[in-house]
């Protein structure tokens, strides 16, 4: 366990439930400045493989951690700030029939809803 990784731990740890690599890199660097974006990313798919996080990529133009591996979810992404909440959604058995996939056997199903957060307010006209 190197003090890179360790602080990298640290910050995601502390910070919310969605930050972006380059969030927890920026943070990380408060306190040790010479602590590169690419090992953050590293550090995360990492982190990704050992089932510690899951990394989205939910159309924002970056990679958002996820730390709450232990629930089922979806994802609700606001427009406006880029804010992501977990949403509770059953999705388990979506119909697939008539698709021609019946061969085909569904792992994870990704949802991802988008729209306004209340402090964004509705879409301008």
């Amino acid at each position: 366990m190197t003090p890179q990784r360790m602080r990298i731990f640290e910050v995601i740890e502390a910070g919310t439930p969605h930050s972006t690599v380059e969030s927890i890199h920026q943070r990380a660097v408060v306190s040790m400045p010479t602590l590169s974006l690419a090992t953050v990313y590293q550090t995360v798919h990492e982190l990704q493989a050992l089932g510690e996080v899951a990394l989205h990529d939910l159309g924002l133009g970056r990679l958002v951690v996820d730390v709450n591996v232990e629930h089922p979810h979806q994802h609700l992404v606001c427009t406006g700030c880029g804010l992501v909440v977990d949403v509770d959604v059953r999705v388990d058995g979506a119909a697939l029939a008539g698709l021609g996939v019946d061969d085909f056997t569904v792992e994870r199903v990704d949802v991802v809803f988008r729209g306004r957060c209340q402090a964004c307010g509705a879409p301008p006209d």
